[in-house]
């Protein structure tokens, strides 16, 4: 599986930004981890491969949407209300069963920056 990000960028604080993950051979139980430097990688969301199940870190619950379209093989995370602490590399990530834990998933994108300016 080959996991493949796009849509990062700069925003100023309040902003959104939509970040796509293009999967080849299709999606599966997918989920949207970050990173800042000097810290571990942390899980940000998950949905099922049939889209009907998905989980948030409190973080980002009410904020941020994770969806999936299986026609297009892409999972999409939608960011709104866009915090200075929302900034990192964000990564997309394909597993056997939906998990919100980094060891639960076996593939992995390069990851596509994310800086909110306050």
């Amino acid at each position: 599986v080959l996991l493949v990000e796009s849509g990062g960028g700069l925003v100023q604080a309040g902003g959104s930004l939509r970040l796509s993950c293009s999967a080849s051979g299709g999606t599966t139980n997918m989920g949207w981890f970050r990173q800042v430097p000097g810290k571990e990688r942390e899980f940000v969301a998950a949905i099922s491969a049939n889209g009907a199940i998905t989980a948030y870190a409190d973080s980002v619950k009410g904020r941020f949407t994770i969806s999936t379209d299986n026609a297009k093989n892409t999972v999409a995370l939608q960011m709104n209300s866009l915090l200075p602490e929302d900034t990192a590399v964000y990564y997309c990530a394909a597993a056997r069963w939906l998990a919100v834990t980094r060891d639960a998933y076996d593939y992995w994108g390069q990851g596509t920056q994310v800086t909110v300016s306050s």
